[in-house]
C-alpha cells in the first residue's frame, strides 16, 4: 500500500505527478485506477472569474492529506493513493486538484475518491478564493 501527496505552487501539469507505487504491484493486484481532476471552473457563484487563488497551511495541509490518504487506504482497502493540490493562482481551465486511486475493484475506488474528495473539503486547511474579472 502506498500514499504519495504533493501541494504545488499554480496550475497542475496536464500529465500529472508520477503515480509510483513502491513497491510496484502486479497486474494480479490492480483492477481499477480512477483519477479525478478538478479543474477551475471560468465561474464561480454565478460571476465571471479569471482563477482561484488557493491559500495552504504546509505542512499542516500535506499532514492532513497524507493522513487522509491512508486513512481511505486502509478503510477501502486500496493499493495506492496519490494526492495533488494547488497553491497560489490558478486560471480557470487549469487544473488544481488531483487525486488516483488504485484499488483490486471498482466499487472500492468509487467510494474512496467520493468519501475523499468530501472530507479533504471538510478538514484539510486549503482555502480557495476566486480572482473576478
Amino acid at each position: 500500500m502506498s500514499v504519495l501527496v504533493r501541494i504545488s505552487l499554480g496550475a497542475l501539469s496536464s500529465q500529472g505527478l508520477q503515480h509510483v507505487l513502491n513497491p510496484a504491484p502486479t497486474t494480479e493486484q490492480v483492477g481499477a485506477t480512477l483519477v479525478f481532476e478538478g479543474i477551475v471552473r471560468a465561474n464561480e457563484q454565478g460571476r465571471v472569474i479569471r482563477a482561484l487563488s488557493y491559500e495552504a497551511y504546509e505542512p499542516m495541509a500535506t499532514n492532513a492529506l497524507t493522513d487522509l490518504a491512508r486513512d481511505i487506504l486502509h478503510k477501502h482497502a486500496l493499493i495506492a493513493i496519490t494526492v495533488e493540490h494547488s497553491r497560489g493562482e490558478v486560471l480557470a481551465g487549469e487544473r488544481s486538484f488531483r487525486l488516483a486511486i488504485d484499488s483490486a475493484h471498482r466499487k472500492e475506488a468509487l467510494a474512496a475518491m467520493d468519501e475523499f474528495i468530501d472530507r479533504m473539503k471538510r478538514d484539510v486547511p486549503i482555502w480557495k478564493s476566486p480572482i473576478y474579472i
